[in-house]
């Protein structure tokens, strides 16, 4: 319940993310110190389960972050009688005649929530509807919430049993946070509904605007593939096709494949397969100016997309970007200007790095003008923003 005078002294932040951590978790995380200076008091965190060895996990505990884990994922069912009820649930659900109830996870962060009785809430979402499950508790217990939606899928719908319900807790939620336009569209479109509540926020980066000096070693061209190896999404499938046709197996070009992810090994294999020279995987890191030290481009074959921290740090390191239009990818690159963008497919994509190498001794230039870009349009403190945005929800309507 909310207190009387209009003011969060409790928040609860409900992340959907089910990977230690994600780019999505850097928004609510580099908020919380505006929250406690602004007079909330207590900030818990509802995730499906904490890896508290993690440094981020870490940090947060220590500076007085409370966790409750829901760990949403459904015990082995013992009884017939159980089995039965499931079953019956998941084909209602398909029909579209059932709210969701066999959601485990929703049923625990309800719990929680009548336990707790937080002022407001935070649901942030990996994509755009896969926490509206649990904006929908709130929903019920009458307690105000913002959505935040980190990616959106064209080809990834709700379910039908789910529609109803998610669209009701989209439309009462004091704002809808999108990361991109893109996602907004296509997140109205799946709905069928306009979205008044909507905005468009940008997540916080780790680095500022600061130009690197270009890379002297023009004997090979080095493009950086930063991101997770999962190839739903970021598409580096794509680009090991297409390096593995005769014209780019003849030019001085090689690509540094930096991230983790559950498609690594088939990466892998499928690049020995193709007997692709050149490719390299260097795992993650978090030292980004270190990559574009090295590094003359970055290339992002994504399938799927929210808003790239990638570009937006490639560029303020004045990189050029190729990239698809995936996502808000293309609302941040001038295709041409400061970057080229392609389709997600292998067609479209091996286009538009035809027309960035045939530029490429304007590459220097090119990312000279990327980071003057980025630093018109990138706001100091996104963090803040957003917390100012969170704490001023309850004063409206």
């Amino acid at each position: 319940m909310v207190n009387s005078n209009n003011r969060i002294k409790k928040l609860v932040i409900i992340t959907a993310c089910l990977d230690d951590w994600g780019g999505s978790e850097e928004l609510w995380a580099k908020s919380i110190p505006h929250f406690k200076s602004n007079g909330v008091d207590n900030v818990i965190l509802y995730k499906n389960r904490v890896n508290k060895q993690h440094p981020q996990f870490k940090n947060l505990i220590k500076e007085g972050l409370q966790i409750r884990e829901f760990d949403g994922k459904l015990k082995r069912l013992k009884s017939i009688t159980a089995k039965v009820g499931h079953v019956i649930g998941r084909i209602a659900d398909k029909l579209g005649i059932a709210e969701f109830s066999w959601n485990k996870s929703a049923k625990n962060i309800s719990n929680f929530l009548a336990k707790d009785s937080p002022d407001f809430a935070i649901i942030s979402q990996g994509i755009n509807f896969d926490g509206l499950s649990f904006a929908y508790e709130c929903l019920k217990q009458n307690i105000p919430y913002i959505i935040v939606a980190h990616k959106a899928v064209e080809f990834y719908w709700p379910s039908q049993g789910d529609r109803n319900y998610m669209k009701q807790t989209l439309l009462k939620a004091k704002k809808c946070l999108f990361v991109s336009k893109h996602n907004l569209k296509i997140t109205e479109e799946q709905f069928g509904v306009r979205l008044p509540n909507s905005e468009i926020i940008l997540n916080p980066v780790k680095t500022e605007v600061n130009p690197l000096p270009y890379p002297t070693n023009n004997e090979i061209i080095k493009l950086a593939c930063v991101g997770r190896l999962f190839v739903i999404d970021k598409g580096q499938d794509i680009l090991l096709r297409i390096l593995n046709s005769p014209k780019w197996r003849e030019r001085n070009l090689s690509i540094t494949f930096l991230g983790k992810g559950p498609d690594e090994q088939g990466l892998k294999d499928m690049a020995e397969l193709f007997g692709l020279r050149n490719i390299y995987f260097k795992g993650y890191t978090d030292d980004i100016r270190e990559i574009w030290k090295e590094h003359h481009a970055l290339i992002l074959p994504s399938r799927s997309e929210g808003l790239p921290l990638t570009i937006i740090e490639a560029m303020s390191f004045g990189r050029p970007t190729i990239a698809s239009n995936a996502g808000g990818n293309a609302e941040i690159i001038q295709d041409g200007i400061t970057g080229f963008i392609g389709e997600g497919d292998e067609y479209s994509f091996d286009l538009a790095m035809e027309k960035a190498w045939q530029r490429s001794s304007e590459w220097e230039d090119i990312g000279r003008k990327a980071a003057e870009y980025i630093k018109q349009v990138l706001p100091p403190n996104p963090e803040k923003i957003f917390a100012d945005l969170v704490l001023k929800s309850l004063k409206t309507d």
